[in-house]
C-alpha cells in the first residue's frame, strides 16, 4: 500500500521471551514474511517435508519444514488464493479468479488449470484421484485430477457453497438397494443458504438435503464410521445428521455466536465460535463437557494434538490448552492480525511434532515501526515492536486485502530467496542461516502475511488411551482452519 513499508521479500527470524505462567517456551523460532498479502490457508504435505501457503497476493509458496525456507514460488493465479492442499507430489490451489491449479512440488511449474466455475472457488478437496471444489457460483464440482476435466457438477444450493466433505464408497454400508447409488461415494456440502446437501458422486444427484439451521453453514466435519455429519452455523448451533437418511440426530446449543470451525477427535467435537470460546461436546449425546475461554476475539482455528488443544483467534494470538482440564498452558504472541490456520508437524532432525501458524500482512504504520532490533540468541532475530498492539479482523474479512482481488504487478512482488520467475524452483543463497530446529513446533498462518514457527516444548502429553477406547476419527474436510498431519522423521537438509 502507498506510504506503508512492506515486509515482503524478507525472511525474518524472531525470538520472543517466554510468557510467565504459561509453561514457558512460547517463543517464535522463525517468521517467514515473504508474502505481500495475508495468508488464507496453509497445508502440510503427508510426508511432513513441505508446507504450502496460499495468499491474498495471488501466489502460493512452498516451504521446507527442514529449515523454514521458501523453496518455490507458485505464480499464475490472477486473483487471491482462497485455499490450498499439498500432496507429496503435487500442490493444488484455488482462487477468486474462478480457477484451480495443480503444481509440481519439485519444479514449481503449473501442471494443470481447472476451468469451469463462474465465480470464486472457495474450497477444494483432493482424494482418490478426484478433486472436489465448492464455489460462490452455487455449485460444487468433481474433477478428474489427471485430465483437468469436470466429471460431475452438483447443482441445487440457492447460495454460495462454502465447505466440503467426502465419504468414500468403502466407508458406506453395502446394502444391495444402495450399492449403485453409493458406488462413487457421497459428497457433503454446506452453504450460506442454511442447508447442507449430500450428493451421490457417481450420478450427481442430491441424495439428501439437511434442513434445520437458520443461518449459513460455515463449517462441517464428517465421522465416516457412523455416517454422521456435524455442521456449524451462524445460528450459533452445531447439528448432527445421518447422511444416509438425512435425519437430524441432535442439536448442540450453548454458543452465543456463530460457530466458525469444528474438530472431531475421539468421539468429542470441538467447536470454535465468534463468542470467543471453544466448547468440547460428546459427539454421541450433544452434551457440553468443557469450555475453553481466554480468547479476546472470535476463535478462527482449531487443532487437537496429543492431549493439547491449539487455537487461533481474531485477537492475533495462538493458545495451547490442556484438552482434558481446559487449563490454559501457553499463549503465542507476535502476529498482527487474525490467525487463519494452524498445523502441527515434525521439523527436520526431530521425531517430535511441531505447530505452524500464518496470518494476513499488516505492515507497521511508519517506517520506524518497521525496524527490527537485533538481539543475541541461538536464532539471530528481533523483537516485534507491534506484537502487543494487534488489531483483529473478523473471520473471512477482506478489509485488509493487499491486492484488491487482483494479482500484484510483477514489479511489486518480493523475491523468494532471489528468485521471482513464475514456476521456477528457488534456491536458498549460501549465506542463508540453517537453524536446526529440535523438539516440538507450532506453525501458524495469519492475515498479517506471516508464517510463524513456534516452540511448544514442555506442553503436557496426552495420557495413554484406555482399553477399548474408540479409534480416532478425523475429518477429511479442510472446512475449518485446521489440517491434520502425522509427524514423520525427516532427513537433515
Amino acid at each position: 500500500m502507498p506510504g506503508r513499508p512492506s515486509l515482503a521479500g524478507r525472511s525474518l527470524l524472531l525470538v520472543l521471551r517466554p510468557i510467565s505462567g504459561m509453561g514457558g517456551g512460547g517463543s517464535a523460532l522463525k517468521v517467514c514474511a515473504d508474502h505481500r498479502g495475508g495468508i488464507n490457508w496453509l497445508s502440510l504435505s503427508p510426508d511432513g517435508q513441505r508446507l504450502l501457503t496460499g495468499s491474498e497476493d495471488g501466489t502460493a509458496r512452498l516451504w521446507s519444514t527442514a529449515d523454514g525456507q521458501c523453496c518455490a514460488l507458485l505464480q499464475g493465479h490472477e486473483s487471491y488464493v482462497t485455499f490450498c492442499q499439498l500432496e507429496d507430489e503435487a500442490a493444488f490451489t484455488c482462487s477468486a479468479d474462478c480457477t484451480i491449479r495443480k503444481w509440481d512440488v519439485l519444479t514449481g511449474q503449473c501442471l494443470q488449470v481447472f476451468r469451469g466455475h463462474t465465480s470464486i472457488v472457495n474450497r477444494i478437496l483432493v482424494t482418490n484421484n478426484q478433486l472436489f471444489s465448492s464455489s460462490y457460483d452455487r455449485t460444487a464440482r468433481a474433477w478428474n485430477v489427471d485430465k483437468g476435466q469436470v466429471s460431475q457438477e452438483f447443482r441445487g444450493h440457492r447460495n454460495c457453497v462454502l465447505t466440503l466433505a467426502y465419504s468414500a464408497p468403502w466407508d458406506l454400508p453395502g446394502a444391495p438397494c444402495m450399492e449403485e447409488a453409493l458406488a462413487g461415494g457421497l459428497l457433503v456440502t454446506g452453504s450460506t443458504d442454511g442447508t447442507a446437501k449430500v450428493w451421490q458422486v457417481a450420478s450427481g444427484c442430491c441424495h439428501q438435503t439437511l434442513r434445520g439451521h437458520t443461518g449459513a453453514v460455515l463449517c462441517l466435519v464428517l465421522d465416516t464410521p457412523s455416517h454422521t455429519a456435524f455442521t456449524g452455523s451462524t445460528d450459533a448451533t452445531i447439528r448432527a445428521w445421518d447422511i444416509l437418511s438425512g435425519e437430524q440426530l441432535r442439536v448442540f446449543r450453548e454458543h452465543q455466536g456463530s460457530v466458525i470451525c469444528l474438530e472431531l477427535v475421539n468421539r468429542h467435537v470441538y467447536s470454535g465460535s465468534a463468542d470467543r470460546t471453544v466448547k468440547c461436546w460428546l459427539a454421541d449425546t450433544g452434551e457440553s463437557v468443557r469450555t475453553f475461554a481466554a480468547h479476546g476475539h472470535s476463535v478462527s482455528a482449531l487443532k487437537y494434538h496429543a492431549g493439547t488443544l491449539f487455537t487461533g483467534s481474531g485477537d492475533a494470538r495462538a493458545r495451547a490448552f490442556d484438552a482434558q482440564s481446559g487449563a490454559l498452558r501457553r499463549v503465542f504472541r507476535g502476529h498482527a492480525f487474525i490467525i487463519n490456520c494452524i498445523q502441527v508437524g515434525a521439523p527436520a532432525l526431530s521425531r517430535a511434532p511441531c505447530l505452524f501458524t500464518g496470518a494476513r500482512a499488516s505492515p507497521p504504520a511508519s517506517a520506524s515501526e518497521g525496524k527490527w532490533e537485533a538481539r543475541g540468541s541461538a536464532y539471530p532475530g528481533a523483537e516485534n515492536p507491534w506484537a502487543e498492539t494487534s488489531p483483529s479482523v473478523g473471520p473471512g474479512s477482506r478489509s485488509s486485502r493487499r491486492c484488491s482481488g487482483r494479482r500484484r504487478p510483477e514489479a511489486e512482488r518480493g523475491p523468494c530467496w532471489g528468485g521471482g520467475t513464475a514456476g521456477r524452483a528457488l534456491q536458498r543463497p549460501p549465506h542463508a542461516p540453517r537453524p536446526q530446529v529440535h523438539g516440538q513446533v507450532l506453525y501458524t498462518a495469519s492475515h498479517d502475511g506471516a508464517l510463524r514457527l513456534w516452540d511448544v516444548r514442555g506442553l503436557p502429553r496426552a495420557p495413554p488411551p484406555r482399553p477399548g477406547a474408540p479409534k480416532r476419527s478425523l475429518s477429511r474436510l479442510f472446512n475449518n482452519k485446521v489440517g491434520c498431519a502425522a509427524a514423520a522423521p525427516l532427513q537433515p537438509a
